[in-house]
């Protein structure tokens, strides 16, 4: 579409928004835009209309129906709040509401809870910022028939987002995904009710915190270890965000009380004034956490994102030096710690099961299925591993993860948890301590126990609708030509989760994929164990390539040589499929 076409679009729907169903400042704002000579923000503003996806809205707050205000999270809200009406008749019916610490965050979250109380459902609104989790923990003990979390996650300041999540705690999949996404494409302003029935809203305060911290607590898998191991010195950072209070209140009731903050840091800020992302997969995120560490001669150093969800992990190597642990890494570390825990407690009695993301690491499974015990592939999205809790049962479910630094440990959320994730992760770090070893230690006692494994994230951004034209091209070039090789190592098994078929190209071999819905993902699986999945990411301009390859390493002495035939795999592979 030219550029004229756009911008007469969005004048078009800007004029629009000069009715008078929208308030004084949106309208001051958007004749600000269509008087202005540069034409860019008002295409930007409204050039489409900001879409309710799979996992809700994000985008950029501002005047617009391409934007976050509380008309686009209006519409939302009142298309889930009808369809919570549909689903349920006859039933009392509430919804839990959170947010984090966003500028507009608080607005949106009651501006929904007004909606949903004018649509006779009754709301358990959080009476300040909560993180994700403990928003899932909280639909869940209550009773609720769904709820919402307003969060841009680790998006820059100028973001904002609003997550849907159903009866379980889980963010919406099939069918409930799309017949949301449905019903908020009906509706329009006028559609919307705004009035609010303060009998219907309820404030939820420190009481579910404890209730949630209690369960957190039961995850613990040495509570007799010795004092002195639980002495060692934790720094820890929410990045401005919503673990502030919950991170250092759960590591106390683990028996840790040697907790530093991050001067600077350690309080909610929208404007995140300290780091540039802040995202605990930023190894810049965790510079002036570092500096408190190397002051206190910390132990451990943690991180989470705003929300919450996610937790970043720096730990010593064998050279003092501080090591940021990627998301694989850390999943390793928890499953082997989980698997060991649970077995010396005798808590290992058949059938339990992992699960992760298919582009996270197949080491996952290796040390799964070495221990007996099962390994399910999921898409990515945390929504998907609630989801395999829901077929295989939350009992038997012993931890779930992907790469971008998600961990969730116990089934009484189904979104992944960072709090829970800081205290286990304590709890690793002193049972290493009362060892005489270090989570750098025991992570390299996994890679010989188990194998090497590299992995790598290359990422592409293409802007506007020309780059997603081009990432589309991208996906279609690789199903129309499918390398057969990647450094000179044969491709075995062909996997396409659009098409949900699989294919080993050396015998012709075809069947079927067992997912109940398609994706747009690729993934390659070499002769060597390598592996490489190409996937457009559902949330920003970009295509994602992942690279993975295991070398087997003899002992501790022989880990630095497979470090570097991998090192050396990856690149190669790296060099063989990236787009020029």
């Amino acid at each position: 579409m030219e550029n004229m076409d756009l911008i007469e679009i969005a004048r078009g729907k800007a004029r629009d928004w000069l009715d008078d169903a929208y308030d004084n400042e949106t309208r001051e704002s958007v004749r600000q835009m269509l008087q202005d000579d540069d034409p860019t923000a008002l295409v930007d503003a409204f050039y489409k209309d900001l879409e309710f996806g799979t996992g809700g809205l994000r985008g950029i707050m501002g005047a617009g129906s391409n934007r976050m205000n509380i008309y686009t999270v209006g519409a939302a809200t009142q298309g889930f709040a009808r369809y919570i009406n549909q689903q349920f008749p006859g039933e009392p019916r509430a919804v839990c509401i959170g947010h984090d610490c966003r500028h507009g965050s608080r607005l949106f979250a009651e501006t929904a809870a007004a909606i949903f109380s004018a649509n006779g459902i009754d709301v358990y609104l959080f009476d300040a910022l909560r993180p994700t989790p403990e928003v899932s923990f909280a639909i869940r003990e209550l009773g609720c028939k769904g709820g919402v979390i307003i969060t841009a996650s680790h998006n820059p300041k100028e973001y904002n987002g609003y997550k849907a999540y159903w009866d379980d705690g889980a963010q919406l999949v099939p069918p409930h995904d799309e017949n949301v996404i449905n019903e908020v494409k009906k509706i329009k302003v006028p559609d919307i009710r705004f009035e609010r029935v303060p009998e219907r809203i309820h404030a939820l305060g420190e009481e579910i915190d404890r209730r949630y911290l209690e369960q957190v607590r039961q995850l613990r898998l040495a509570p007799d270890m010795p004092m002195a191991a639980r002495d060692l010195k934790i720094v820890f950072s929410p990045l401005h965000g919503t673990t502030f209070k919950l991170v250092p209140a759960s590591l106390r009731l683990w028996g840790f009380h040697a907790v530093y903050p991050v001067p600077g840091q350690d309080e909610p800020d929208g404007n995140f004034p300290t780091v540039a992302l802040a995202n605990p997969e930023d190894p810049a995120a965790f510079k002036m956490a570092l500096d408190v560490a190397r002051e206190v001669d910390a132990d451990l150093v943690m991180a989470c994102d705003p929300d919450g969800d996610r937790i970043g992990i720096s730990v010593k190597n064998h050279q003092g030096e501080w090591v940021l642990l990627d998301g694989n890494q850390t999943y390793l570390v928890f499953l082997e710690y989980i698997i060991r825990g649970k077995r010396r407690l005798g808590l290992l009695s058949g059938d339990e099961y992992v699960v992760k993301t298919i582009v996270t690491t197949e080491l996952v499974k290796v040390i799964a299925e070495k221990n007996g015990i099962a390994c399910h592939d999921v898409y990515t999205g945390f929504k998907w591993i609630a989801d395999a809790i829901r077929h295989h049962g939350p009992e038997k479910y012993i931890g779930g993860g992907e790469e971008s630094f998600g961990f969730m440990p116990g089934a009484f959320t189904r979104d992944k948890d960072g709090i829970a994730s800081a205290s286990m992760m304590a709890e690793i770090a002193a049972w290493c301590k009362a060892n005489n070893s270090s989570i750098y230690a025991f992570l390299e006692e996994i890679y010989v126990a188990y194998g090497f494994s590299r992995e790598r994230l290359v990422q592409v951004t293409r802007q506007g609708a020309s780059g997603a034209r081009e990432i589309a091209g991208m996906m279609e070039r690789l199903r129309r030509e499918p390398p057969r090789q990647l450094n000179g190592v044969d491709v075995v098994l062909r996997k396409d989760f659009l098409a949900r078929e699989a294919v080993e190209p050396l015998s012709g071999r075809r069947y079927p994929i067992p997912f109940d819905t398609a994706s747009d993902v690729l993934q390659f699986f070499l002769a060597d164990g390598s592996k490489v999945s190409a996937r457009p990411s559902g949330t920003e301009p970009k295509i994602k390539f992942y690279f993975e390859t295991r070398v087997q390493a003899r002992d501790l002495d022989d880990l630095e040589r497979a470090r570097s035939v991998a090192d050396q795999r990856v690149n190669n592979m790296i060099s063989s499929i990236m787009p020029g």
